[in-house]
């Protein structure tokens, strides 16, 4: 839900006014209503180390974001006597010491002590390289030569060992963590997921950072992540959006394909991308600069400025994963002016936020430019304005399409004879059309002519139903023609089929086009008596069982108490209206107490029944329920 502030800036304004969008008055909003505050938890005066069987990891903040996508890093304690380290068994006491060395240098530089504990037991790779370091000393009697550096890193509350006692291995794990001197941050990292070699060059971005300021914009971020529950429709979006692109692009998007193609390297590829712990590493290794960023001047301003033109708090994560870069923009210098150019373009400011997440790449510079190229490619072939204003809205990704490969489809259409306004109307009704190669178009056709359309019916069809020519030939359109040869369709009839209702060719086949013959087989219709229904009148596949076929067969049944042979000799009955023709019809019909058919009833026109049925030569009035426009209403 947008926040009241927002919602009450969209109630005294009738379009989108970006100049009263501050990022000072976001923050104000943010102090008080922002759905990303946290409340802090309260730390504990003094820290100790607990076993597994009293502490539960649920506690920490930063746990709470990893827990639920992967509960492989769920670790209940990190002493190893519970079986649920991250580090491998033989490490044993060693490993349980430097776990705690590192928690003790983690509570010191800020961190809470559940925090503490998640980071020291999601850092495995870390602690091999903390007990290595120790080791390598021991082996090298070389903790002597380490006495004045060891007192200078002491502490006043860390216990000492006695001068002339050799110093015990759990403080030379201690020495050893606070000498490295990254003040918890290389561990931090480590638990986000981030490869080795990356951290060490993240860290180097981070040497003025705190760790609780990093621990607190993960959190920001990861609240973000973690809304919505479209998670496998951003990948999917992602692979279209890289698939439809045919300009020259500008670095922004160039960063954003470098980080696609790191999670589609991942297992699970870019289908994981929607899921925070997945992507979060290889969103912070292609974009560093992300934890550099304040909370309060960059990040809740950005996320308010996105709801209040419009996107959805749940789908603000589709644009922040689909162009990351859109995060390190400046609000007033390139956001704005973007948003209020796209607002010329289509003319509605409540499609913006609809626009965004559909195709974010919109307000890089590239996407912003080739509208330009495009705008006059449309004027040159005469396609009206209008129609490219409808494409926009409906498929912005049209955006991402060079002049040059549109130029070949629009040859490829125009040779049906589809030009100008005619091909506005086909490009705004269906615009990925344009973005399909060639090749692709020609096998549709090509198809189409197989099954036995010529080319005067094909044409028809690219008018009325231009999806079906962007669509995938033996994927999609062969797979509904087998579905209807295989129901007992045979192929001598499949074209009038196709011919009257094209809409098949693009309807669910198990969702749709099956369960409605199944149904009027399950009321006592035979196959073949189904066969022949859509033989003859085929758009009745297009109608929803419950709320037209079922309502239409029981009232024939129950009401007019006919029998199901009626609709199978007639079933254009289904097309009609219940309550504006049908029943109408009927009452007259019964209150003379003539018998008829349901072609006799239905199937003439107002004056025709008035004058067979009604004694009246021309309806000079009509009734509401007789109108003429009710005549092909359902």
């Amino acid at each position: 839900m947008v926040l009241t502030a927002v919602a009450a800036i969209h109630s005294h304004i009738p379009t989108i006014n970006l100049t009263n969008f501050s990022n000072s008055s976001s923050r104000n909003v943010a102090a008080t209503s922002c759905p990303l505050s946290f409340t802090p938890f309260a730390k504990s005066s003094s820290f100790h180390v607990i076993c597994s069987c009293s502490y539960s990891p649920a506690n920490s903040r930063f746990d709470r974001h990893h827990r639920h996508v992967d509960r492989r890093t769920r670790t209940s304690s990190f002493l190893a006597c519970c079986g649920s380290s991250s580090f491998p068994a033989d490490h044993g006491n060693e490993v349980e010491m430097a776990v705690v060395a590192v928690i003790e240098i983690l509570v010191e530089s800020g961190a809470s002590k559940e925090d503490s504990v998640f980071i020291a037991n999601n850092c495995p790779k870390y602690i091999d390289a903390l007990l290595a370091n120790v080791r390598e000393l021991d082996e090298h009697s070389l903790w002597d030569s380490w006495k004045a550096e060891m007192e200078e890193l002491s502490l006043h509350n860390k216990p000492s060992d006695d001068d002339h006692s050799p110093l015990s291995f759990k403080n030379k794990l201690y020495y050893m963590a606070k000498r490295k001197g990254d003040k918890g941050i290389l561990p931090f990292l480590e638990s986000l997921g981030l490869a080795r070699s990356s951290i060490m060059h993240i860290a180097r971005y981070l040497s003025s950072e705190t760790l609780p300021h990093l621990i607190t914009k993960i959190e920001h971020i990861k609240e973000i992540l973690l809304s919505g529950n479209h998670e496998m429709l951003i990948g999917k979006n992602a692979r279209r959006m890289m698939m439809q692109l045919s300009i020259p692009i500008d670095e922004d998007i160039q960063q954003t394909l470098s980080f696609f193609e790191k999670m589609e390297a991942k297992r699970g590829g870019l289908s994981m991308l929607g899921f925070s712990d997945s992507c979060l590493p290889f969103m912070i290794e292609s974009f560093p600069r992300l934890l550099l960023l304040s909370v309060e001047q960059q990040l809740k301003p950005l996320f308010l400025f996105l709801q209040f033109v419009g996107v959805p708090k749940e789908n603000i994560k589709d644009i922040l994963l689909l162009f990351p870069p859109i995060i390190f923009y400046n609000i007033d210098k390139d956001i704005k002016p973007r948003i209020s150019a796209l607002q010329k373009v289509v003319g509605e400011e409540k499609v913006i936020g609809k626009i965004l997440v559909k195709y974010p790449w919109i307000i890089s510079t590239s996407i912003m430019g080739n509208y330009k190229e495009i705008s006059l490619f449309f004027e040159r072939e005469k396609i009206p304005r209008s129609s490219l204003i409808s494409a926009v809205k409906s498929w912005p990704h049209l955006l991402g399409c060079s002049t040059n490969k549109m130029k070949i489809m629009v040859n490829k259409i125009g040779t049906f004879g589809i030009r100008n306004k005619i091909l506005g109307a086909v490009i705004a009704s269906s615009p990925q059309l344009l973005l399909r190669k060639p090749s692709e178009f020609v096998e549709v056709v090509s198809l189409l002519d197989d099954i036995g359309l010529d080319d005067e019916t094909i044409q028809k069809l690219l008018r009325r139903s231009p999806e079906i020519f962007a669509s995938n030939a033996e994927k999609t359109l062969r797979k509904k023609i087998s579905a209807l040869a295989d129901f007992g369709i045979s192929s001598e009839h499949i074209p009038r089929v196709i011919k009257k209702y094209p809409e098949l060719l693009v309807s669910d086949v198990q969702g749709n086009l099956i369960p409605r013959m199944k149904y009027l087989m399950d009321i006592g219709l035979s196959k073949w008596e189904v066969c022949s229904m859509v033989r003859r009148f085929s758009p009745l596949l297009g109608y929803s069982i419950d709320m037209v076929l079922q309502p239409k067969i029981e009232y024939l049944l129950k009401t007019m108490n006919k029998s199901l042979n009626e609709v199978v000799e007639y079933p254009r009955y289904l097309s009609y209206s219940l309550e504006k023709k049908i029943k109408p019809r009927y009452c007259v019909i019964k209150g003379r107490n003539i018998q008829c058919s349901l072609k006799d009833m239905l199937g003439k026109n107002n004056d025709e029944f008035a004058e067979d049925y009604m004694g009246i030569e021309r309806m000079l009035i009509f009734p509401p329920s007789l109108s003429p426009h009710s005549d092909n209403s359902q």
